[in-house]
C-alpha cells in the first residue's frame, strides 16, 4: 500500500504540474540570496522538470500553435469597450500545451495537467494583446511567494525527507492547495474537446463607463470530451499533438469565449477563490481555429504571451499572482532565447 506521505507528493506534484519521472530532490533546491522571487519560482520548476531544457518553457513547455479568427458577440460591447471586443473580426494565434516543463511528457500523462491555452489578437493598429488560462478552474496558490513555497516544499520532500515531510507541512497550511489536489483532471479527447478557464479577474469598462470584474472561459462549442482510464492508459505519447492536425484538416474547432461576471462579495483578487457557477456569464464571441501554424515551432520559442498586455477597456486586477506571471514568464523567455 501506498505511504500517506507519497500519495500527497504524488498529487501535489501533479497540481502543480511537474512530471514525477523528472523531478531533482534537494536538500536546498533554491538559493533565495538576492533573487526575485518570480525568478526563483523559475529556478525551481525547471529544477523540479529535471531542466534546463534548452531553447523550452519552464512550464507548458509541450505545446501546438495554430492560427485562425474571432468573431465577437454583439454581447461583448455591454462588457467592454475593447477593440477586438466590437465588430470587426481579429486574427488569432494559439497555444496548446501541456504542463511541466519537460518537453518530452506523454500527453495523457497525470503530470501534463492542466492543459494550458495562450490566445493572441491581433489588432488593426499592429498590436496584439493576449489571454493565457489553463484547464483548471482555480490556483493552488494566492500569492507568488505561497506558490514558491509550494514549489520548494515539493523539491526538498525526496524519499529520504524526514517525516512530517515539507509537502505535508504545507499541505496542513495551505487548503488552497489541497482543494486543487482534488480537482478531476482526465485526459481530454482533443485540444479542442477542452474547457479553459480564466483563473484571474480583470477590469472591465464599456463605453459607457460602467466597470465589471470579470474572469475569462473558454467553452469547446461541440461540448467537453474526455478519454476513459483505458483509453487514457493506452494513449500515444503526442496523442493530442497528433490529433488536432487531422482534425483541423477536416473542419475549423470552434470556442465560445465568455466572461464571468464577479458578484458583489466574490474576491477578484485570489486566484484559488472560484467563484459560484451561477454567476451570470457574458458572451464574448467565437473563437474559430482553421489551421496549424507552419512556423508554430518558430513562433512559439520567439513569443512569449503576456496576460498584461492589454487594450483600453480592459485592466489588471490586484491579483498578486496576475501581476506577477509576466516577469516569471519574461525569465523564462530571455532563458529560452540564450539571454
Amino acid at each position: 500500500m501506498k505511504s500517506p506521505q507519497n500519495m500527497y507528493i504524488k498529487s501535489i506534484v501533479l497540481a502543480v504540474m511537474m512530471a514525477t519521472s523528472s523531478i531533482v530532490y534537494a536538500d536546498n533546491p533554491v538559493a533565495t540570496s538576492g533573487k526575485p522571487v518570480t525568478e526563483q519560482l523559475v529556478d525551481t520548476m525547471t529544477k523540479l522538470a529535471g531542466g534546463p531544457h534548452e531553447g523550452y518553457r519552464a512550464n507548458h513547455a509541450k505545446g501546438i500553435v495554430v492560427q485562425g479568427e474571432f468573431t465577437p458577440a454583439k454581447t461583448a460591447a455591454s462588457l467592454s469597450k475593447a477593440i477586438h471586443l466590437q465588430t470587426t473580426k481579429s486574427p488569432v494565434i494559439v497555444r496548446f500545451s501541456n504542463a511541466t516543463g519537460v518537453p518530452t511528457i506523454p500527453d495523457a500523462d497525470g503530470n501534463a495537467f492542466p492543459k494550458g491555452i495562450a490566445i493572441r489578437f491581433m489588432l488593426p493598429d499592429d498590436t496584439s494583446t493576449d489571454i493565457v488560462s489553463i484547464s483548471t478552474n482555480g490556483f493552488p496558490a494566492a500569492t507568488p511567494e505561497d506558490f514558491l513555497g509550494l514549489l520548494n516544499a515539493i523539491a526538498a520532500s525526496g524519499p529520504e525527507a524526514a517525516k512530517p515531510s515539507p509537502v505535508e507541512q504545507f499541505l496542513s497550511t495551505h487548503p488552497a492547495a489541497v482543494k486543487f489536489v482534488k480537482m478531476p483532471k482526465p485526459a481530454p479527447v482533443s485540444f479542442a474537446t477542452e474547457t479553459f478557464y480564466g483563473v484571474n479577474a480583470f477590469k472591465f469598462t464599456n463605453a459607457k463607463g460602467k466597470v465589471q470584474y470579470a474572469r475569462y472561459r473558454i467553452t469547446p462549442v461541440k461540448g467537453t470530451q474526455f478519454l476513459t482510464a483505458a483509453q487514457t492508459a493506452k494513449a500515444t505519447p503526442n496523442y493530442l499533438m497528433d490529433e488536432l492536425p487531422i482534425r483541423l484538416a477536416k473542419k475549423p474547432v470552434q470556442f465560445k469565449l465568455t466572461a464571468q461576471l464577479a458578484g458583489k462579495n466574490d474576491n477578484v483578487n485570489d486566484a484559488t477563490a472560484v467563484w459560484p457557477e451561477k454567476r451570470k456569464q457574458i458572451l464574448l464571441g467565437t473563437l474559430t481555429l482553421k489551421t496549424i501554424d507552419p512556423d508554430g515551432v518558430k513562433f512559439e520559442k520567439a513569443n512569449m504571451f503576456n496576460p498584461l498586455s492589454l487594450v483600453d477597456g480592459i485592466e489588471a486586477s490586484e491579483d498578486p499572482i496576475l501581476l506577477a506571471r509576466p516577469a516569471a514568464y519574461a525569465v523564462s523567455y530571455g532563458r529560452r532565447l540564450g539571454k
